[in-house]
């Protein structure tokens, strides 16, 4: 019978997270990883083939993380839109290692804006959006995005650093794109 493994694949992903979180992405390595474990480098190569697996991994488990983080409403904010934006703007300033690693590195590729944004993790979203604005399927869409892309320049800003959080202020901004969509809507000029 083989001996049972102290370290597992799962105790690994867990430590590279930590590590990102702590230190950033860039710091994810095989020694780094396996002193945050207690141990020798040998059950993180063992696990995994190489160091971008690790990251690879690393990744998927802060994406998820992110969009639980985003997506756990409490009510604190008077509409569901806005509360999705505070949440993923309150991420950057809480969590700028975990921000950058998701959004400004080379594992984000290979979906769609689109994609992204009508995927599994928003679907909750979009019939509270159509029911509270009075609009169609495309329209809840189109209005998702206007605000997804101000929400996230700001997020970018913050987690590097470029501005300062401020609450009123972008919970002002991010009105004012659900209010400016709105009315587009209204004229029929939104995309």
């Amino acid at each position: 019978m083989p001996a049972i493994a102290k370290v597992t694949k799962e105790m690994i992903i867990d430590a590279a997270f930590e590590t990102v979180k702590e230190m950033g992405a860039e710091n994810i390595n095989a020694r780094t990883v396996s002193q945050k474990l207690g141990c020798s480098t040998q059950p993180v190569l063992y696990h995994f083939k190489t160091i971008e697996d690790v990251r690879i991994a690393t990744y998927k488990k802060a994406s998820e993380f992110h969009i639980n983080y985003v997506t756990n409403l409490s009510g604190k904010y008077e509409r569901p839109m806005l509360e999705v934006g505070m949440r993923y703007i309150q991420f950057a300033v809480e969590e700028k290692n975990l921000f950058r690693f998701l959004y400004h590195s080379n594992y984000c590729i290979g979906i769609s804006l689109s994609d992204w944004l009508t995927g599994k993790n928003f679907d909750f979203l979009f019939p509270i959006l159509r029911k509270q604005a009075k609009v169609d399927e495309q329209q809840a869409y189109s209005i998702f995005s206007q605000i997804f892309l101000v929400t996230h320049g700001i997020t970018s800003l913050l987690a590097n650093n470029a501005m300062v959080y401020d609450e009123a202020y972008c919970i002002k901004t991010l009105s004012n794109a659900y209010f400016g969509a709105m009315h587009l809507i209204e004229e029929g000029s939104l995309l």
